[in-house]
């Protein structure tokens, strides 16, 4: 649920405000039920803005919730100085909001508020027209998203378990400048925590987790040797060890370096990566906690901010292969993905249907389960943080993961790793485009069309768009 502070900026003279204060209140009263009736927390001010005194202790009042975004309503001219001295007050994403009247000139309010914000540099976005209208409720919403996407950073702590992982530069970001952009602390955490505590993991919980995964997976490949019961029982131990380390550290999001020491030494963390990024696990319905693999920073960065936008799981992939004869990418991770993605379904049953745990292939000798499967098509908006030169960009993509058919399927997966999840994706973007400037290694991704929220974002945050394809 994000919290949405929606104010109404008025007319400096009192008759004037007399006047038409019921109009006001009409149209903020409109607002704010529209935006509930969107699952959000409206809060709104003592009356509309009418003087300086009341720009500041309105706008301070409202800033205490700390909303994921605040909303000016300017439904009549407004003095402007008004909207500014309360936006002085307002820290988070800001948007202007017009009604598109003839009777009252809201819109020569909103574009003269809106000039003297640009004019100081204040970054704000602009919505205008009837709130019972679909298309400007969209706008609303997706504002609201984005507001929450960006608003979600700051003060929040990232668990980083473990270092850079096999010399990627792309996998790590620096902590001063998280914290200076984006309000965000890292707190690192070695990777020795997740093997000293595995035996103090109830033997019981452990069993109970093992037995509902050989229960609803399509199939737990056990092999006597690089996956075992014992193995399982060892990765699941590692999850519990991961979810205590959240509670302990109050963790918004984390990262797990996994490779060589894990992988080499004591069990992939394969299972705990996939269900701490799902909406459930053997224990019931949860908040997806983003995880990100080979700790991998500026992955989980994009992916919590994908996951305040999008409300749902997010993808993590390896861009592993282009299959230029089908025009299509396999995005391939060694068992990343969420469950979720199998089938997007609220019922776990229904997506671990789709699902095996196949032994670990041989890069990873210490062993244990690879979370296995083919993610269900759909329209898709593809996401990445990287950084040029110092400066970040979001590079944007949209397309769809397709559903081929059964030969085909398999065909593609055996040419790379059978054993770990797909997600076979065709890109509203060229593969030379693709490849000649893409910044990272690893994609991300969620379901439908979230370009518009992460334009806001960008924006918000003071970070460029990078939009590849049809998007340019």
């Amino acid at each position: 649920m994000a919290t949405v502070a929606l104010m109404t900026v008025s007319d400096g003279r009192e008759y004037v405000h007399r006047e038409i204060a019921s109009f006001e209140s009409s149209v903020e009263t409109r607002i704010a039920r529209a935006l509930e009736h969107l699952g959000n927390r409206v809060v709104t001010g003592k009356g509309a803005v009418h003087s300086n005194d009341t720009a500041v202790s309105i706008s301070r009042e409202l800033a205490a919730h700390n909303p994921d975004l605040t909303i000016v309503n300017i439904p009549v001219w407004a003095f402007p100085h008004f909207t500014m001295l309360a936006v002085k007050q307002t820290p988070g994403p800001v948007a202007l909001f017009s009604n598109v009247d003839p009777s009252y000139p809201g819109m020569v309010g909103m574009l003269a508020a809106g000039g003297g914000l640009d004019q100081i540099g204040r970054t704000h976005e602009r919505v205008w027209g009837d709130v019972n209208d679909i298309g400007v409720l969209r706008r609303l919403d997706s504002l609201v998203r984005a507001g929450a996407g960006a608003n979600a950073l700051n003060g929040s702590t990232f668990g980083r378990i473990g270092g850079r992982p096999m010399g990627m530069y792309t996998a790590v970001s620096p902590t001063d400048l998280w914290l200076s952009k984006f309000g965000i602390d890292v707190e690192e955490i070695d990777q020795y925590e997740l093997v000293r505590r595995a035996g103090e993991v109830p033997d019981d919980a452990v069993s109970h987790a093992r037995r509902w995964l050989e229960q609803h997976a399509a199939g737990v490949h056990y092999d006597g040797a690089r996956l075992t019961p014992e193995l399982l029982e060892r990765q699941i131990r590692l999850y519990y060890t991961m979810k205590q380390l959240i509670d302990e550290w109050s963790l918004d999001f984390c990262g797990i370096k996994g490779q060589p020491e894990l992988t080499s030494s004591w069990c992939t963390a394969d299972i705990a990566e996939a269900f701490l990024n799902d909406p459930y696990d053997w224990d019931g319905p949860k908040e997806p906690i983003v995880c990100s693999t080979e700790a991998d920073m500026d992955a989980a960065l994009t992916m919590q901010i994908l996951k305040h936008i999008s409300k749902t799981p997010v993808l993590f992939a390896d861009v592993r292969h282009y299959h230029a004869d089908l025009d299509i990418w396999d995005l391939c991770n060694s068992g990343q993905h969420a469950t979720w993605f199998a089938a997007r379904s609220d019922d776990p049953a229904e997506n671990l249907a789709r699902v095996h745990l196949y032994p670990e292939i041989f890069y990873f000798p210490a062993g244990g389960a690879s979370v296995a499967h083919i993610a269900a098509p759909g329209e898709m908006t593809f996401a990445r943080l990287t950084r040029l030169d110092g400066r970040y960009r979001m590079q944007v993509l949209t397309g769809r993961f397709e559903e081929l058919d059964d030969a085909t399927t398999q065909r593609l997966a055996c040419a790379s790793n059978v054993e770990w999840p797909h997600a076979f994706a065709r890109f509203d973007a060229g593969a030379d485009e693709i490849l000649g400037r893409y910044g990272s290694n690893h994609i991300h991704a969620v379901p439908g069309d979230r370009v518009a929220e992460l334009r806001s974002v960008c924006r918000f945050l003071d970070i460029d768009f990078d939009a590849f394809g049809s998007l340019r």
